[in-house]
C-alpha cells in the first residue's frame, strides 16, 4: 500500500511536474538559445523575489513610521 502511494508522487514529480524542466535542460545543451532562455526564466524569478523583498521592506517602513509595530520583548507570552 505504501509503496504504490510513494511511487504515485515519484510519477506525479517526475513524469508530470519536472517534465518542462527536462525539456528545458535538453534544448540548453542543444542549441545557443536554450541557454538565455534558461536563464531568462532564473532572471524573471529573481527579479520577482526582489520586488516583493523591497515592498515588503517598505511596508514594514510604514508600519514602523506609524507606530504600529509592537517591538516589546513581552510581545509573546514565552518571552515574559
Amino acid at each position: 500500500m505504501f509503496k504504490a502511494f510513494f511511487e504515485a508522487i515519484q510519477f506525479l514529480f517526475v513524469d508530470i511536474l519536472f517534465k518542462p524542466l527536462d525539456l528545458l535542460r535538453h534544448l540548453e545543451l542543444k542549441s545557443w538559445y536554450g541557454w538565455w532562455i534558461s536563464n531568462g526564466i532564473s532572471w524573471i524569478l529573481m527579479g520577482i523575489c526582489a520586488y516583493y523583498t523591497v515592498y515588503w521592506i517598505k511596508q514594514l517602513q510604514l508600519h514602523k513610521d506609524n507606530n504600529e509595530e509592537n517591538q516589546d520583548t513581552t510581545a509573546h507570552s514565552f518571552l515574559k
